[in-house]
């Protein structure tokens, strides 16, 4: 059977609307995905005709789709060995896709949102990111305007922001390729230099052998010791690359054709300094990611 083109047409106009939220309560790409492909799912069975807003009901959709997943992982993240990081969106101009809002969709901030409750979250993101009315929430959650209220003044309560370094985009390149070739030289002196020093670093490896310390690590000196000590067990030939992820400086390291972790960073508001560094090297979140062609 052939879809309907007019059913189509309207899905795909909210695709990134829909994938936004999705992403923004997942921190996924991949569970991100599956639920755009579960609401799609309901989209294809409904009677068309009776749907008076088709971009409320597929809002609605996408949002509890994705409450229900947080649920589930809720357990397997408990179970993860080690800092479980939010999986990395190709932002910059090697993006096919076109993010909007980018300062919401930065690593900070999705680290952050892990804190909330699934609705909390679910209130947050479509409330302070994408302006929806607490009606129109308490619609789409199927709770009171006030319970609505209350979550979103919980959720704002636990994602304090500050301002992000407001570096150009030659400034912010300059800074993470200088770090990502100190860190794959193991350069001491070099990384204390664009290290600011209460710099913290997480790494997401699941407990995988080597693949870097399972507790955050604090402090610049710290931070550079661990570099300098490990660049030498780095595999031969592996090079480094700039690209942006969540609208943020960010590298990979590459060995051949294989990824083998990237990187993304967090800039200090007063110098420009390298503030946080999240580090992606679990084997499957990385098998995700697509590296942009040279």
């Amino acid at each position: 059977m052939q879809a309907d083109p007019t059913r189509t047409d309207v899905f795909e106009e909210y695709r990134e609307l829909m994938f936004g939220i999705a992403y923004r309560m997942l921190g996924s790409v991949v569970d991100a995905e599956d639920t755009m492909q579960e609401t799609w799912l309901r989209w294809s069975r409904i009677d068309r005709e009776a749907v008076v807003d088709p971009r409320g009901y597929l809002v609605r959709a996408v949002t509890r789709t994705s409450i229900d997943h947080l649920r589930r992982a809720k357990v397997r993240r408990e179970q993860y060995v080690g800092s479980w990081l939010p999986e990395p969106l190709l932002t910059g101009p090697d993006s096919a896709e076109g993010v909007t809002r980018a300062d919401s969709v930065s690593m900070a901030i999705l680290v952050m949102l892990e804190r909330l409750s699934p609705l909390e979250r679910a209130v947050f993101v479509l409330h302070e990111v994408f302006g929806f009315s607490f009606p129109e929430v308490a619609a789409v959650i199927d709770r009171s305007e006030a319970a609505v209220r209350q979550l979103g003044s919980r959720a704002r309560g636990n994602v304090r922001g500050r301002p992000r370094f407001a570096a150009n985009g030659k400034q912010a390149r300059k800074v993470t390729e200088r770090f990502l070739a100190a860190a794959l030289g193991g350069d001491l002196g070099g990384l204390m230099e664009l290290l600011a020093p209460d710099v913290t670093m997480w790494v997401d490896s699941n407990g995988q052998s080597e693949g870097g310390p399972w507790e955050p690590v604090s402090g610049s000196l710290s931070i550079a010791e661990y570099f300098a000590s490990v660049a030498g067990r780095f595999p031969r030939g592996m090079r480094s690359r700039y690209v942006e992820f969540n609208g943020s400086g960010s590298g990979l390291f590459v060995v051949g054709d294989e990824l083998y972790a990237t990187f993304v960073l967090d800039f200090a508001e007063s110098d420009g300094r390298v503030e946080a560094i999240w580090v992606i090297r679990e084997e499957h979140k990385l098998s995700r990611i697509r590296v942009p062609a040279d």
